[in-house]
C-alpha cells in the first residue's frame, strides 16, 4: 500500500478503541525515539559541543545587522503562524472542516495527533536541556521555555506538514499542488522569522523541524490500513441504498 494513498485505498471505518490503540503503538510509542534523538543532541550542545553552540551566535548576529523596519514587521507576521494558540486553532478548525466534508474522523484527527506529539517532546526537551537564547536583541517576548528545540518551528512544521500530507488526497491536480506547496512554505517562513528575530539558534530550528516532520509522518501513519478494504465505504453506502429502496418497495 502506498504511504500517501493509504486513506484512499482503505476507507473502512475503524472502531474508536482500536484506533486509539493504533495511535499509541504506531505514533506515540515510536515518537519516543524522536524525543531521544532531540534530547541527546541537546545535551551534546550543552556539553561536548558547547564551543560549536557558541559559534552559532554568529548567524543570529548576521541577521541582526541586516534588520530593517519593513522586514521586522513582515517577520513578525511570519512568526505569528507558529504561535501555540494559532497552531491549536488551525488544527481544530481543519479537523472540523475535514470531518464535516469527508465524514472520516479518523482522517481528520491527524493534525491534532501531530501537534500533540510535537508539543509533548518539545516541552520536555526544552525543560531538560535549558539552553539560553542567542546573544542578540530579541524582537519577540521570550517564552518561559528554553531556546532548544524551537517550539514555534516544531509546531508549525508538525501542523503544516500534516496538512500537506492530507492535501495529497485533493483530486484536482493544480489545487493539490498549490495547497501542498503553501503548506510546506509556512514552516519555512516561521523558521526564517525565528532566526531573523533572534529567538533561536540554527540547531534550535533544525531540530524543531526534525521534531515536527517526524511527528507529522507518524501521525499520518498512525492508523492501520489495508488495501484489500478499498472501496468498502462506497460498497456499504450502495448496499444501504439498495436495502432502503427494497424496504420502500
Amino acid at each position: 500500500m502506498a504511504f500517501l494513498n493509504r486513506y484512499d485505498e482503505d476507507r473502512s471505518r475503524p472502531a474508536f478503541l482500536p484506533a486509539l490503540k493504533d495511535a499509541f503503538l504506531r505514533a506515540a510509542l515510536p515518537s519516543v525515539g524522536v524525543f531521544a534523538l532531540i534530547l541527546g543532541v541537546g545535551f551534546l550542545l550543552m556539553g561536548p559541543l558547547h564551543s560549536f553552540a557558541k559559534s552559532e551566535n554568529a548567524v543570529n548576529v548576521w541577521f541582526e545587522e541586516r534588520r530593517t523596519s519593513t522586514m521586522n514587521s513582515v517577520s513578525h507576521l511570519m512568526s505569528i503562524i507558529g504561535n501555540t494558540e494559532y497552531v491549536i486553532l488551525m488544527a481544530v478548525l481543519v479537523f472540523g472542516i475535514v470531518w464535516w466534508r469527508t465524514k472520516e474522523w479518523w482522517f481528520a484527527v491527524i493534525p491534532l495527533i501531530a501537534i500533540s506529539l510535537q508539543a509533548t517532546w518539545f516541552v520536555i526537551a526544552a525543560y531538560l536541556v535549558g539552553r539560553e537564547r542567542p546573544e542578540v536583541e530579541k524582537l519577540d517576548p521570550a517564552p518561559p521555555t528554553s531556546s532548544y528545540p524551537s517550539g514555534h518551528v516544531g509546531a508549525s512544521t508538525a501542523l503544516y506538514v500534516s496538512f500537506a500530507l492530507m492535501a495529497t488526497r485533493i483530486s484536482h491536480p493544480v489545487a493539490r499542488r498549490v495547497v501542498v506547496v503553501l503548506c510546506l512554505l509556512a514552516p519555512a517562513l516561521v523558521t526564517f522569522a525565528r532566526l531573523y528575530r533572534g529567538m533561536h539558534h540554527v540547531t534550535d530550528v533544525t531540530f524543531g523541524i526534525v521534531n515536527g516532520v517526524a511527528c507529522a509522518f507518524l501521525a499520518y501513519n498512525y492508523l492501520r490500513r489495508d488495501g484489500s478494504h478499498a472501496g468498502e465505504t462506497e460498497k456499504d453506502a450502495k448496499t444501504g441504498s439498495t436495502l432502503s429502496r427494497s424496504a420502500q418497495d
